[in-house]
């Protein structure tokens, strides 16, 4: 597996204490994922580096990211050392050579069709590779590539319908599998006027980034969901919605999505909010 792209390396090395039969359910996180340069900011890497080794250690992964709306519910590669999608454009060299050879979870894929209901389908595109909103984070959490991964797609942006896929995808939880919803809490990228990573945060990025900590912090899913109206910052915030979606799957797969979840990153890159969570 290729890091050249990251500057820095988690100074701890422990391996965290794997899931077994009888933990608690393993969390389920939404986290803002960035681009692959994002890779290259150490405190992101070290936060997110840091927050991995006390979960933990899963069995599997199965992740939703921004990066794949597809009707109907798609699984994508589950051979090992699946391949990689650069859907991005414009980067350095290097970030097109980064390779996460990651072990395919066929077994994952089966559970996540039968826990659907009968009359939604679930399709395999299985030459369709991990994208970058799903390696991106895996290669600062799960460094060694050793953790089974599977990559399912967002089958609608209603938040409704995607909360009712969390609560579907909830029994996984308690099979030690980390659900992960990967977008980012505001991605107004057409309204960025400065791209330095410590750039001052627009005032509608911060915001909807305080809106959204509030509504969180209230177990407030009905205000959530009512984001594109009701939310300071918008529609600047988000233009397109696709990286505040998987917020939903990750709240639908709470044992108690009303409860307020635990913040792990905050701040923000580029003037975008990065605010990361994981619910119990």
């Amino acid at each position: 597996m290729e890091t050249d792209a990251m500057m820095t390396e988690p100074s701890d090395d422990a391996t965290p204490r794997a899931w077994t039969e009888g933990d608690a359910p393993m969390p389920a996180l939404y986290l803002g994922h960035g681009a692959p340069p994002l890779l290259d900011d150490r405190l992101w890497t070290s936060q997110l580096a840091a927050w991995a080794r006390v979960l933990p250690r899963p069995r599997s992964v199965l992740i939703v990211s921004a990066h794949w709306e597809s009707a109907p519910l798609t699984v994508g590669a589950t051979r090992d050392a699946a391949p990689l999608t650069y859907d991005f454009y414009g980067f350095p060299e290097r970030f097109y050579r980064m390779t996460y050879p990651s072990p395919g979870a066929p077994d994952l894929a089966a559970r996540v069709a039968a826990l659907m209901p009968d009359n939604e389908r679930v399709t395999e595109q299985p030459d369709r590779g991990l994208d970058h909103g799903a390696y991106v984070p895996l290669m600062v959490m799960y460094p060694q590539a050793d953790v089974p991964v599977l990559q399912m797609s967002m089958p609608t942006l209603d938040p409704q319908r995607l909360f009712d896929l969390g609560k579907r995808l909830r029994p996984l939880r308690e099979e030690g599998v980390l659900v992960i919803g990967s977008g980012f809490l505001t991605h107004g990228l057409p309204f960025l006027t400065d791209w330095r990573p410590d750039a001052t945060p627009p005032g509608w990025s911060r915001d909807f980034d305080g809106w959204a900590a509030d509504a969180l912090a209230r177990g407030d899913v009905d205000a959530l969901m009512g984001f594109r109206g009701a939310a300071p910052g918008m529609p600047f915030a988000h233009p397109t919605v696709e990286h505040f979606a998987p917020i939903f799957v990750t709240l639908g797969a709470a044992a108690d999505p009303e409860k307020a979840p635990d913040t792990e990153v905050d701040g923000f890159f580029l003037g975008l909010a990065k605010r990361s969570f994981q619910v119990a």
